[in-house]
C-alpha cells in the first residue's frame, strides 16, 4: 500500500512530502504545543536525532507559507561549543540546517560572517560558546543552542543570550543536547519556562548503521557512560567517588594566571587500535601561589607508541611545559625509547606505580576538596573519570585520570628529589 501511494504522488508532491517534517519526525522531534514555554529542551543520546530535531526547529520559525512571506523569526541565533562545531554540525552536517532545507528554501551560508540568509530575509548568526561576549548587543527572536552541556562557559553564554532573545511577540529557543549533570544544565531543567523532552540512541535506531550499534551499544549499554550517552540521562554524583562534579564546577576559571612551572602527565596504554585503552595526556600548571591548574586534556585512543608519544610533545611544546611525567608500569624502557625517539632532549621523568590507584588518586582528590586545584574551561571526558572513580579496580581503565594525577603528584605534592611539597602550600 505504501509504494501504491507514493507511485500516485507527482515529482512536486513526492519533493513536498520529503521535506514535510512533522510526516516523518517522531513525537518526541515536534515541538511542544500551546505558548507556556520559552525553552525546549532536547536531552538524548548520541544519535537520537537532536541536531535533526533543531534544524527541523529552526526551518518552521523561518518558512512562511511562500519562499518569499516572513516565518515566525527573522533574527535567529546559532550557538555551538565552538564555531567549528557550529557549521560542522548545525550549518553543513548531514543532519544540518542545509541538509534538511528544500531546494527553494534553502538559504545562503555566509562564511566569512557565518550567517545563514533566507530569501525571505530571515537571518541566523552561529555564535561560539567559547566567546560568551559576541552575545553582548546582538537581537534576536529565536535561537537553537546544540550540545548545551559540553559548553566550556555555559552560564555565560546562556544568560547573554537571554538578555538579547528579546524581538518578536514570542522569542524562544531550544536547546539540544547529550545531558551532562552540569550546573547550568540543571538549571535550566528546574527553570518553569522550559519544556522537556527526551530521546533514547535506540530511538533512532532505524537511521544508525549496524556497526554503531556493534561496536558502542553493545559495550556501553548499561553502563554509567551508556545511560549518560545513549539513554539520555542526566547522571548525578556517584557514591563514593573522590570528586564531585559540584566541586570542579565551582572553581572553574576562564584563564589561568601567570604560572611558574607546567608538567604534562602521560599514562601510556599497552596496546594500540581500535579497542585499545586510551593514553592520558593532560597539562597542569602551578600558580607563584602554589595553586594548580589543569590546562588541557589531549588524551587520544588507538594510536600506536609514535602516535601517542608525539601527541604529548605535541602538547608540551604548546604549553611550554618544564617537564614531561610519565608512568612506566606497562610499558617500561619501551616508553622512554618511543618518547626520546622523537626528542632525544625531552625533559623527562619516569614513574612507576608502587600503590593502588585510589591511594595515588586521594591526596590529588584532596588538593581540589582545598580549592588548591582549578579547571581552565570544560574538560567533560576527564571529569566524568574524576566524577565515576570509585577506585573499585572494575570496568574501563581511567587513564585521563592517572595521567592527571601524575602530573599533580609530580608538580603539587613532590620535590625534585621527591619530597613532600603539599605541605608548603596548605599549611
Amino acid at each position: 500500500m505504501r509504494t501504491a501511494f507514493l507511485d500516485q504522488l507527482t515529482a512536486t508532491e513526492l519533493d513536498y512530502l520529503l521535506h514535510h517534517w512533522p510526516f516523518w519526525a517522531r513525537a518526541d522531534q515536534l515541538a511542544p504545543s500551546g505558548d507556556a514555554w520559552t525553552t525546549w529542551l532536547v536531552l538524548g543520546g548520541r544519535g537520537a536525532g537532536k541536531t535533526r530535531t533543531g534544524a527541523e526547529w529552526i526551518r518552521a520559525q523561518v518558512e512562511g507559507p511562500t519562499p518569499l512571506s516572513g516565518g515566525k523569526a527573522g533574527r535567529l541565533a546559532l550557538v555551538s561549543e565552538d564555531y567549528g562545531e557550529g557549521r560542522a554540525v548545525m550549518v553543513e552536517g548531514p543532519s544540518g540546517i542545509l541538509a534538511v532545507s528544500p531546494d527553494d528554501w534553502r538559504p545562503d551560508y555566509k562564511k566569512s560572517t557565518r550567517e545563514l540568509i533566507w530569501a525571505n530575509g530571515a537571518k541566523a548568526t552561529l555564535f561560539s560558546a567559547e566567546d560568551p561576549e559576541a552575545l553582548r548587543g546582538p537581537q534576536h527572536d529565536a535561537a537553537w543552542l546544540d550540545e548545551f552541556a559540553k559548553y566550556a562557559y555555559a552560564e555565560e553564554t546562556y544568560d547573554m543570550l537571554q538578555f538579547g532573545l528579546r524581538l518578536g511577540t514570542r522569542p524562544r529557543q531550544v536547546v539540544t543536547t547529550t545531558p551532562r549533570p552540569t550546573a547550568a544544565l540543571k538549571r535550566l531543567m528546574g527553570d518553569p519556562n522550559t519544556v522537556i523532552t527526551r530521546a533514547r540512541t535506540h530511538d533512532n535506531r532505524a537511521n544508525l548503521a549496524n556497526a554503531f550499534f556493534e561496536a558502542v551499544i553493545n559495550r556501553y549499554e548499561g553502563t554509567h557512560l551508556g545511560r549518560q550517552e545513549l539513554d539520555g540521562e542526566l547522571i548525578e554524583e556517584i557514591a563514593g567517588a573522590l570528586w564531585s562534579r559540584e566541586i570542579i564546577e565551582k572553581t572553574r576559571v576562564a584563564a589561568p594566571p601567570e604560572l611558574v612551572r607546567i608538567v604534562i602527565g602521560v599514562d601510556p596504554p599497552i596496546t594500540s587500535g581500535p579497542r585499545a585503552d586510551e593514553c592520558g595526556i593532560v597539562g597542569v600548571g602551578l600558580d607563584a601561589g602554589g595553586r594548580g591548574y589543569v590546562l588541557a586534556d589531549r588524551s587520544v585512543q588507538g594510536l600506536g607508541p609514535t602516535g601517542w608519544a608525539s601527541q604529548a610533545i605535541i602538547l608540551m611544546e604548546e604549553l611550554q611545559a618544564d617537564r614531561l611525567v610519565a608512568e612506566v608500569n606497562q610499558g617500561g624502557e619501551m616508553v622512554r625509547s618511543v618518547l626520546e625517539q622523537i626528542d632525544k632532549n625531552l625533559p623527562l621523568r619516569m614513574v612507576r606505580a608502587t600503590r593502588g590507584k585510589m591511594l595515588r588518586a586521594e591526596p590529588v582528590a584532596a588538593l581540589y576538596e582545598r580549592g588548591r586545584v582549578v579547571h581552565v574551561g570544560s574538560f567533560p571526558d576527564l571529569e566524568d573519570q574524576m566524577c565515576s572513580f570509585i577506585g573499585t579496580g572494575k570496568g574501563k581503565s581511567p587513564d585521563r585520570l592517572d595521567a592527571l594525577v601524575w602530573a599533580l603528584t609530580d608538580l603539587m605534592l613532590t620535590g625534585e628529589g621527591g619530597e613532600p611539597r603539599i605541605r608548603t602550600f596548605l599549611t
